[in-house]
């Protein structure tokens, strides 16, 4: 049985713990300040979460907004789960990516998270 990488975290990584989840930086950031929340216990599933793991999570990605406001000063963020295989999740751990955007990152980046399917993402020209 292969270890999960989120279970092992170094210690040094973590930059917030509480009771139920811990949030640290993502190995291989998309911006500046690409953050996960994860709960400690080791599930894949966010619908696997109880309410107490929910609420620690949203409360966690609230501090970790607060402190990439402070560090980076992005523009907006996205918060993506990547929930199954189907879904291109690649870590079997419940993890969520609070990814800070800044002006200019993306030429264009109306549609967010629609550009999973390209096709469909260009929405507003179809009108």
């Amino acid at each position: 049985m292969s270890t999960c990488q989120f279970c092992e975290l170094a210690p040094e990584r973590i930059q917030k713990r509480g009771e139920l989840c811990l949030a640290f930086a993502d190995g291989y950031p998309v911006s500046p300040g690409h953050t996960l929340v994860i709960p400690k216990r080791h599930i894949a599933s966010f619908f696997e979460t109880t309410v107490q793991e929910r609420s620690e999570l949203f409360s966690l990605l609230d501090w970790c907004r607060s402190e990439l406001i402070a560090r980076y000063s992005p523009a907006g963020f996205n918060i993506g789960i990547n929930d199954g295989k189907t879904a291109g999740q690649t870590v079997m751990h419940l993890h969520i990516h609070l990814i800070p955007r800044y002006v200019g990152d993306n030429p264009d980046p109306r549609g967010g998270v629609r550009w999973i399917f390209p096709e469909k993402a260009d929405y507003w020209s179809r009108r």
